[in-house]
């Protein structure tokens, strides 16, 4: 049924990692909305990170907080117990309802440092600087194999395909257009392809004023229509205003691009949704 996708917020964070709202506050704000799936995907333990992730004893307070609210929104609203996973993580992805596998990270060849990529230009220029020599396209390209390797894994959803490009604006560290920018990205895209993972066209980077375009790009939307790949909408909240922020627009443009469907992740799996 059309519009189907209006209704189900899987790519959702809490104040038990890097997000501005309880999980009940959430919960109650997705219930009042209309909301008929709920998915929290807290991002994974990881020991490399320092500042968004779950620790361990929060990871369990939120399996324990969410085991609460499935119960208390029992027939009124569907609650999941997901994960965003890492590649550097330590959790176990397959014991949540469904994962969302993403790339935070890359890891630097020289000094063997951990860089977000996504968050400070000054830890992006400095995993530039000081591991690839100054090449930003070495970095997008090392990116790019990190997100194949987590395509293999088959995630439930292959989350922010290019999120590398996050902090890029007007191409400030390397050119997206780049001949190899362009085969790294493809390159990932055909290891998702090959394991048939479901991309995620996610609305943060414009919600939170880091782009004024999605997560991916239209030329990777474009290549990835032509291997007949899956797409669901998320929002990748972080606030409880976000939780179906630009799904309208972005299912205009995946209709625009040639789509004519999106994937709805509810409790029983995946169902196709009309555009």
């Amino acid at each position: 049924m059309a519009g189907e996708y209006l209704k189900s917020s899987v790519h959702v964070h809490s104040k038990l990692c890097d997000g501005k709202n309880t999980l009940d506050e959430i919960a109650v704000t997705a219930w009042r909305s209309g909301l008929q799936t709920l998915g929290f995907s807290g991002h994974s333990h990881t020991p490399c990170d320092l500042e968004y992730c779950m620790t361990q004893s929060r990871t369990a307070l939120y399996k324990a907080q969410v085991a609460k609210l499935k119960e208390r929104y029992a027939g009124k609203l569907d609650i999941l117990c997901g994960l965003e996973w890492d590649l550097f993580s330590d959790d176990d992805p397959t014991q949540y309802d469904y994962w969302i596998g993403s790339t935070h990270y890359v890891k630097g060849p020289k000094t063997g440092k951990y860089y977000e990529i996504d968050w400070r230009e000054e830890d992006l220029r400095a995993c530039i600087d000081d591991d690839f020599d100054g090449d930003g396209l070495a970095v997008a390209e090392a990116y790019f194999a990190n997100v194949a390797k987590v395509a293999e894994k088959k995630p439930t959803i292959l989350g922010h395909f290019d999120l590398i490009k996050k902090i890029n604006g007007d191409g400030k560290f390397f050119d997206e257009n780049d001949p190899r920018y362009t085969a790294a990205a493809n390159a990932a895209l055909m290891t998702a392809a090959r394991n048939r993972c479901v991309l995620e066209a996610n609305t943060s980077a414009v919600y939170r004023g880091f782009r004024k375009d999605f997560f991916p790009s239209d030329a990777i939307l474009k290549e990835w229509l032509v291997l007949s790949g899956n797409v669901v909408i998320t929002a990748d909240a972080h606030d409880t205003k976000a939780l179906t922020f630009g799904f309208e627009a972005v299912a205009a443009k995946l209709k625009e691009l040639g789509y004519t469907k999106v994937q709805v992740l509810g409790k029983g799996g995946f169902t196709p949704c009309a555009l």
